[in-house]
């Protein structure tokens, strides 16, 4: 790895990057430079807040920028708020662009600037259930040069392809060493955190521990209104969302939900064309839910105490999705879910 550095470097998602106390994000947005890098922070709060239109409208003059930093930043943002606008195309375009930024030399050539350019493109990849281009071993020789916020996220990321993987005690594993480990506040990478080990652990049947990371996410995030993560995640989750929040707060689920619903409609688009495959685009929230857990080998009476439904609903709704996907067996469910 050269050994070039450039005191003039400014990492990029320079909101992810700042540390703040949960509660405090406008007065943390209030203290941001007036420039491109405090254009750039709002944009993400945006995102975060379920708010993807004003996060493009804020990114969007920055992916020509000739600042590399702010230039990775808007590709991310924008790939994944046009998701979130159901626009494919928009979104693939901003992906494409966030790799040709790669073959910049500036990013070649200036460590820093290859640490945050392999998160984004690996980070990217693996949100989306792709295959990174990035290894796990070369990712490691440079994410010691991020700032911690980043890191974190970074953590995530590789926490993130471990379940992908179905290594869910590695999953598990890193995401608590990272949580555990940090030095500073950083609300949005460990909302994310907190997310991935509540996935890792639902998927080892451990509902309780499962809840209790979710619920530290959901103390986190409702502080600053940072909702959308909890909606793209929602899948994954297979029922904690439901279980955790309807019966205190009903009216922040369905804001949920409906982040689910426009969201997952783009994930799809752009991942079944790509991946050659079929991820189920026509189940309810609820419906895709239980499919998740049945094909994980859950019975109808373990998935209707999970979900504080009666074993009659999953049934129903069990039969419900075989309907729509044309199939008769808990098998066939395997090839249309997040497996």
């Amino acid at each position: 790895m050269s050994q070039m550095q450039d005191d003039s470097w400014r990492f990029p998602m320079s909101l992810m990057c700042s540390a703040f106390e949960s509660g405090m994000l406008d007065y943390t947005l209030a203290q941001m430079p007036k420039d491109g890098f405090g254009a750039i922070a709002h944009a993400e709060a945006f995102y975060y807040r379920g708010l993807p239109d004003d996060a493009c409208r804020l990114a969007e003059p920055y992916l020509t920028s000739d600042d590399l930093s702010l230039r990775l930043s808007a590709c991310l943002i924008c790939a994944y708020a046009n998701l979130s606008l159901n626009r494919s195309v928009t979104a693939r375009r901003c992906l494409r662009h966030l790799e040709e930024t790669g073959k910049d030399p500036r990013v070649t050539e200036n460590p820093r600037a290859r640490a945050s350019y392999m998160l984004f493109e690996a980070s990217a990849c693996v949100l989306l259930h792709f295959p990174s281009p990035v290894s796990r071993e070369e990712f490691n020789s440079y994410a010691a040069l991020l700032p911690e916020g980043l890191r974190l996220f970074a953590t995530y990321a590789l926490a993130h392809r471990s379940y992908l993987e179905g290594d869910y005690g590695r999953c598990v594993g890193m995401a608590e060493n990272a949580l555990s480990m940090k030095q500073g506040s950083y609300p949005v990478a460990e909302i994310f955190l907190h997310l991935i080990t509540a996935v890792g652990w639902i998927n080892q049947h451990d509902t309780d521990r499962a809840k209790a990371h979710f619920v530290r996410a959901w103390h986190i995030a409702q502080l600053d209104d940072l909702i959308e993560m909890l909606g793209e995640h929602h899948g994954l989750l297979q029922g904690v969302l439901e279980s955790c929040l309807k019966k205190d707060f009903p009216r922040d689920l369905a804001r949920i939900i409906k982040i689910t619903d426009r969201f997952s409609r783009g994930w799809r688009s752009v991942h079944n064309p790509t991946a050659g495959a079929s991820v189920a685009d026509n189940l309810t929230t609820t419906e895709f839910a239980i499919s998740m857990l049945a094909c994980r080998g859950w019975t109808n009476d373990e998935i209707a105490a999970h979900l504080q439904i009666s074993r009659g609903t999953v049934k129903n709704r069990l039969s419900s999705a075989y309907a729509k996907l044309g199939i008769s067996s808990r098998a066939a469910l395997r090839q249309f879910m997040l497996l």
